[in-house]
């Protein structure tokens, strides 16, 4: 059996494509349905972090967990653009070609348009994110933040990368977010509860 090693922040969890156009609905606090809608694709460049892997010619940027074999596994988004010409940090074992990176490009909800020199992982040093908890710990209790973590894959659809419960908060990786989904799970489990993080950011 392979052993799983994440990529950046995002911790163990198959990586899936976006669908632009999927929803999900879930009971709120108020008995409320709420709608769980895909958010729009980024409108300028964004930049990310993780593995691309090139199989025979066919390129993916993968954001969430790499098996660890050799050479490694994993399932992510289709990548347009790349070239290994001039990059270094890259191996080869057999028709696969893979590296981790720092990517630059255009995200139209189902692959990646490469639009700027990756930067090996390596040597990526980026100014860590704010702590959007300030530092405090959540209100859920350990059992609500188990049965929000079994409902969140669903509801989220395929942008979900991962989740974990910690100090009370339940940390959802996605691929993307321009807040539509962190405002969706506000609605259905109220504010102070889940923390969803984008793997792709605005280029700044």
């Amino acid at each position: 059996m392979s052993r799983f090693i994440t990529t950046g922040a995002v911790a163990a969890a198959s990586v899936l494509l976006l669908a632009g156009c999927a929803t999900s609905s879930a009971g709120s606090g108020s008995g409320e349905a709420v709608v769980w809608e895909a958010p729009s694709p980024p409108a300028g460049e964004v930049s990310a972090q993780g593995t691309v892997r090139d199989v025979d010619g066919t390129v993916e940027l993968c954001l969430g967990p790499i098996a660890e074999s050799y050479p490694p596994q994993c399932s992510g988004i289709p990548v347009e653009g790349w070239s290994w010409d001039g990059i270094e940090g890259w191996e080869t074992s057999g028709d696969v070609t893979w590296g981790a990176y720092a990517v630059r490009g255009t995200y139209d909800g189902s692959s990646f348009a490469v639009t700027g020199e990756p930067v090996m992982l390596a040597l990526y040093d980026p100014i860590a994110p704010a702590d959007p908890t300030g530092g405090k710990p959540g209100m859920a209790t350990e059992a609500e933040l188990t049965e929000m973590q079994d409902a969140v894959p669903e509801l989220i659809g395929n942008g979900f990368l991962a989740s974990y419960p910690e100090n009370g908060w339940l940390w959802v990786d996605v691929v993307w977010d321009d807040g539509t989904l962190q405002a969706a799970a506000d609605t259905t489990y109220g504010e102070g509860v889940v923390v969803v993080r984008s793997a792709m950011r605005p280029f700044d």
